[in-house]
């Protein structure tokens, strides 16, 4: 019987520590959506994992580094009305185990001219107690 308390009791704290993973994965993302429709580019790259082993694919194929993904997002979106106002709809937030999670989700852009969308899978580790997102794919 104690090992059947213990064992539901185990469960439940793993099941509390899960939520608040994903509610931490949740707030990156938020912060990442409200830097960049202030058009701060820097405070979106926060979000990922300052490395040159981070991992961004998008339409021209893989490239790696936290450096090179921030001079293509700056290349990219040179000014506000290149960046629009962005939104996220979150579809699934998985926390794999202690140390790593996968989301997937989709994104809008609302520009003058333009409307662009599309999905972007994310894979995020902890990595000094922080959830990072070290690769990312999106079209």
């Amino acid at each position: 019987m104690k090992k059947l308390i213990l064992l539901h009791l185990m469960l439940l704290l793993s099941c509390f520590c899960w939520a608040q993973d994903q509610r931490a994965i949740l707030n990156l993302l938020e912060k990442q959506r409200l830097a960049w429709n202030r058009g701060d580019l820097d405070g979106y790259m926060q979000g990922y994992w300052k490395s040159d082993s981070l991992l961004f694919v998008g339409k021209t194929g893989p490239k790696y580094g936290w450096k090179t993904t921030l001079e293509n997002y700056k290349k990219n979106y040179p000014d506000d009305s290149a960046m629009g106002t962005l939104t996220f709809k979150i579809l699934q937030v998985n926390v794999l185990d202690l140390k790593n999670a996968f989301v997937l989700g989709a994104w809008h852009l609302k520009r003058e001219a333009d409307e662009p969308e599309g999905f972007f899978t994310l894979w995020l580790k902890r990595i000094r107690g922080e959830w990072k997102i070290v690769a990312d794919h999106s079209s």
